[in-house]
């Protein structure tokens, strides 16, 4: 029996793993996870004298006992158990990535696959080398389909979670100039999202494809096993495609799909255009999975947002609209379009710096500011070093270097029937402007 089999039947007597000594429950498993200020080992006897069944260890204790499991790496062990979780399950695993969106579109589609099937997705971010493990390991035995969200910032990232996730389905939500830094280019990008549907390829999986998205049909040519959606506004009469209407977005996106000869109009809490693609995808992968249409209506008119993401707060008289929990270039320039578009004439934007755009930071920048400036906007605000560097300049433009000062600035302001949108990368934390 190998040790991944031995640890295995421990955890199926003891199925709750965690990673933060801090957060141990009687019975648990303790993974000594190790970090550039930490080292998980030297917190294992701690984790054991507060009730944990089992620590996972890779240095040795003063004081060995059989209630520490010695392995060569803990984090591969960790990574390897989780695999061996997942291979027990003949279930649908559909796992999404993308430059933006994939979280709103993973909460959409949980929502609605939820409300038919026993259904797990991924809780929050846990979209890397860490939490796509982890939620495996949290799946119960009644699971009968599967979500995970992957996350990337460099080639080979979504390859090797695919390798320990091992989804049977699987869709990129689009490819934009999202993590530069570590894909190097908008090729790269692609090279690394595309990995999922190379994997798939492979292994006889799904992909389901956008029609409107630029880039993902050429990329899946080679995917055998293909299901497309598109707006049926812009239908392709060379492919068939489950289809989704875009009614409104104003205030909020109103979406309709056809069952049968009737029209079933969604009502969602999410606002722009920008959102109608999440939604769209929600709709289309319900339908494929065969969730009934009013289920499908009722889950995504019941999904509210949270965590800063398409949030709307109102604050005496005026009107936030938190779309701050990330950034990069594309749906940095789709948010300030769709807010210029509101019908509300005192509009104001404050803008986070966009992270993580290595040689590109200062050119797009620049780039959203000029776009910012042609747009029916009474002031644009900016926060972060980044942004402190462009050399575009106009009257309308208000810097500050972080948010505290942004802060300072704004409680002595008397800003009334005003409609406000906070985009920036979650690192810069505008939220903290409205306390959220």
């Amino acid at each position: 029996m190998t040790q991944i089999e031995v640890l295995y039947k421990h955890y199926k007597d003891h199925p709750k793993v965690v990673t933060d000594s801090r957060k141990i429950e009687k019975g648990s498993i303790f993974f000594a996870l190790k970090g550039p200020r930490f080292n998980g080992n030297e917190y294992a006897a701690q984790a054991i004298e507060k009730g944990a069944h089992l620590a996972i260890i890779d240095e040795e204790p003063e004081e060995m006992d059989d209630r520490f499991f010695l392995v060569e790496d803990v984090l591969e062990t960790l990574q390897a158990l989780a695999r061996h979780h997942r291979r027990q399950f003949t279930i649908p695993l559909i796992a999404i990535t993308g430059s933006n969106g994939k979280t709103t579109t993973k909460e959409l589609l949980s929502t609605v696959l939820s409300s038919h099937y026993p259904t797990h997705f991924t809780k929050g971010n846990f979209n890397n080398h860490i939490g796509v493990p982890l939620t495996l390991l949290e799946m119960p035995p009644e699971t009968e389909v599967a979500i995970i969200e992957m996350g990337a910032n460099h080639i080979e990232e979504i390859k090797f979670l695919c390798e320990i996730a091992e989804p049977t389905h699987g869709l990129i939500t689009n490819i934009g100039k999202a993590h530069l830094e570590g894909f190097g280019s908008i090729e790269g990008v692609k090279q690394g999202k595309s990995e999922l549907y190379k994997f798939l390829e492979e292994h006889g999986g799904m992909v389901f494809i956008n029609q409107d998205e630029r880039y993902l049909q050429d990329l899946a040519l080679t995917n055998p096993y293909k299901v497309f959606y598109q707006q049926s506004q812009h239908p392709d009469p060379n492919c068939q495609a489950l289809e989704t209407k875009l009614i409104a977005s104003r205030p909020y996106v109103v979406a309709g799909f056809k069952d049968t000869d009737e029209l079933v109009e969604v009502y969602s809490n999410l606002t722009g255009d920008y959102n109608f693609n999440n939604i769209m995808t929600g709709i289309s992968l319900g339908r494929y999975f065969k969730v009934p249409a009013a289920k499908i209506k009722s889950a995504i008119e019941s999904y509210v947002p949270a965590n800063n993401r398409s949030q709307l707060l109102k604050v005496d008289t005026n009107t936030f609209l938190m779309d701050a929990y990330n950034a990069n270039p594309d749906s940095m320039h789709k948010a300030l379009e769709n807010f210029a578009k509101a019908r509300e004439t005192k509009k104001v934007v404050i803008l986070g710096d966009m992270l993580e755009l290595g040689t590109y930071s200062d050119v797009e920048h620049n780039n959203i500011l000029k776009l910012a400036d042609t747009l029916p906007i009474e002031q644009i605000i900016t926060v972060g070093a980044e942004f402190g560097k462009v050399t575009y300049s106009s009257d309308r433009i208000k810097h500050f270097q972080d948010v505290d000062g942004l802060k300072e600035w704004f409680s002595k302001q008397s800003f009334v029937d005003t409609y406000f949108l906070l985009k920036g990368s979650r690192g810069i934390r505008l939220e903290k402007l409205v306390n959220v």
